[in-house]
């Protein structure tokens, strides 16, 4: 399991639940319940880490840390 931070969230537009991986630009995976996203956006990692390495591209190691205060 990844450490990154994630972050989930109600979108009124899109009536989901949004699951956002700030860590990893353009991370994020969506569901019906937040159970859904947190489940889906791990996989949503795990696909961003296999095509980062696959184009010799960075990946940034966890934070570990708190990123943001609402």
């Amino acid at each position: 399991m990844y450490k990154y931070e994630i972050i989930t969230y109600w979108s009124r537009e899109d009536q989901v639940f949004i699951a956002d991986v700030p860590e990893l630009p353009g991370c994020a995976a969506h569901g019906d319940t937040p159970e859904a996203a947190l489940k889906n956006v791990h996989e949503a990692i795990q696909l961003w880490i296999d095509t980062a390495k696959e184009f010799g591209d960075p990946v940034p190691e966890p934070k570990g840390q708190r990123l943001m205060l609402a």
